[in-house]
């Protein structure tokens, strides 16, 4: 592997959670490679452009947020996401700093230690919305103003359109993993697992930040969350590459399929169609009949990502002129 491209193996276990299940070239690992580094670069100059346009110089998670806020789904995910990821952060500070549970206390002591559990309880059950609410977006209408409506309990339940949004492309994801395992067997499925795992910063921050380049590319050093967003999306790009990479795929397979049919006989095509769909176990040796992702399949994804979200910035651009063909976020 170069020095340029650091990241094939997690690239190989995003593409397979994403329905790849053959092992892809090097080519086609390296040009996925390249577009998601060139995602992060473009994400990064217009988080720092965003941030010194709010006077600062380090990046913060609003930021880099902002630049996705039209995708409602993916922000509530993000938005939960990190909000888990402080619950779990101040419940471990917390472990670390409590001491050692009362041997020898009176009952009195004993009381009072029940009281204080009983109201740390209390205390945690709380902070899990405290800090679900913690992650909030300036440009949002509901933070414009200093007052805030006192929350009802009664209405907790209820999602507003974002939230139900974003529940239906969870939902969505978890079908699509639920048909992708469901015939998979004991160590296919523990090796999935594992690579749901896969990440391009967790604990490798170093070596991402000098993948990206992110201290060329930002002036202050970045809030923390920042990199764990970052690894969010890198992730989610990924796996965007390669879903669509593997519907370009199949839409080539069943073009060359009708082909065939005016150039084989009925015995050769129904001996292709079957060979086809056999299925393919991940320990099975080297696939000589479904070949892997290939470099031009990747390329195709990506120009059709391109084009969908150029057609989104194209209905919005209410100022009118020229669209900019700088690389779109995904």
């Amino acid at each position: 592997m170069d020095n340029k491209h650091k990241y094939r193996v997690e690239i190989q276990q995003m593409m397979f959670v994403s329905g790849e299940t053959n092992d892809p070239p090097i080519e086609t690992t390296s040009l996925i490679e390249d577009i998601v580094r060139g995602q992060v670069v473009e994400i990064l100059l217009q988080a720092n452009r965003t941030a010194h346009n709010r006077g600062s110089k380090s990046i913060l998670p609003e930021d880099v947020i902002f630049l996705i806020r039209h995708d409602k789904a993916k922000v509530n995910r993000l938005r939960t996401y990190l909000s888990w990821k402080d619950l779990r952060k101040n419940a471990k500070d917390q472990d670390a700093g409590a001491g050692p549970p009362p041997g020898g206390a009176d009952d009195d002591d004993g009381k009072k230690g029940a009281d204080k559990g009983d109201k740390d309880d209390k205390e945690g059950g709380n902070m899990m919305k405290v800090k679900k609410s913690q992650i909030r977006l300036p440009w949002e209408l509901q933070f414009m103003f200093n007052e805030q409506p006192l929350e009802n309990n009664e209405d907790e339940n209820d999602l507003d359109e974002d939230e139900r949004e974003a529940n239906i492309a969870t939902l969505k994801r978890l079908k699509a993993a639920d048909d992708r395992t469901r015939n998979m067997t004991k160590e296919e499925y523990v090796h999935w697992s594992d690579c749901r795992q896969a990440s391009f910063t967790f604990r490798k921050s170093k070596r991402f930040k000098d993948w990206s380049g992110i201290s060329q590319l930002t002036e202050g050093k970045p809030h923390d969350d920042v990199i764990d967003i970052l690894g969010f999306l890198t992730f989610e790009i990924g796996c965007s590459i390669t879903e669509t990479a593997l519907k370009m795929k199949k839409r080539e397979q069943i073009l060359q399929s009708q082909k065939a049919k005016n150039d084989q006989s009925s015995q050769d095509l129904a001996f292709e169609v079957t060979t086809l769909k056999k299925r393919k176990r991940l320990f099975d040796g080297p696939d000589n009949v479904v070949n892997p992702l290939q470099s031009n399949h990747i390329e195709e994804a990506w120009r059709i990502l391109q084009a969908v979200d150029m057609k989104h910035r194209a209905l919005t651009n209410y100022k009118g002129g020229r669209l900019s063909t700088r690389p779109i976020l995904l």
